[in-house]
């Protein structure tokens, strides 16, 4: 079986406006790897436990607490194509059980591999992604209430909390792909 490249549309769900990040990744990856690209991507730091839901299989790291309730497959054991994803194929990643953080992962094409496409690779993206810790989506509206209103009770500790920087509209491909040639 060959290589293939995978463009990936990953949406963060209850959030709007939506932000979102398109990747290509190759299909030879394992689900862990493809995890710590979609942190790099999103601005995650990866301090939580995480979970892929594929065809109802769900794909992550094995976890005390969570082990007796679901039959987890190891993530650094299975690659992106044992599951040989054809477009419009959509799966689940959660990100922080708890605040979960809940991602669409979007198929949009298989591509053939390509001499000097380097992966992983984000291709474009929209706007920043919420703060680790914010406290999930409905965390993030009051958060985003909190730094855009100086009447906000909030307002200062929140700022204090994030810095001043954070601005939701902002997203660096750039940098971003600087991040991502780390990673791997």
């Amino acid at each position: 079986m060959s290589t293939e490249v995978l463009q990936i549309k990953i949406i963060l769900k209850d959030i709007k406006p939506s932000i979102w990040r398109r990747v290509l990744v190759k299909d030879d990856i394992t689900f862990y790897q493809f995890h710590r690209i979609i942190q790099t991507v999103m601005g995650w730091e990866g301090y939580h436990l995480y979970g892929f839901d594929v065809y109802g299989e769900q794909i992550g790291e094995k976890d005390d607490e969570w082990e007796d309730l679901f039959e987890i497959k190891n993530a650094s054991s299975i690659k992106l194509s044992n599951y040989r994803f054809e477009p419009k194929t959509k799966f689940i990643y959660v990100y922080d059980f708890g605040d979960d953080w809940v991602h669409e992962i979007l198929v949009e094409k298989v591509l053939q591999v390509e001499k000097g496409v380097k992966c992983p690779v984000c291709i474009k993206g929209k706007r920043n992604c919420p703060p680790e810790d914010v406290g999930g989506p409905w965390g993030y509206e009051e958060f985003l209430e909190a730094i855009s209103d100086p009447e906000h009770p909030e307002h200062e500790d929140t700022l204090e909390w994030v810095g001043e920087g954070f601005d939701p509209e902002y997203f660096d491909l750039a940098t971003t792909n600087e991040l991502l040639e780390r990673i791997l």
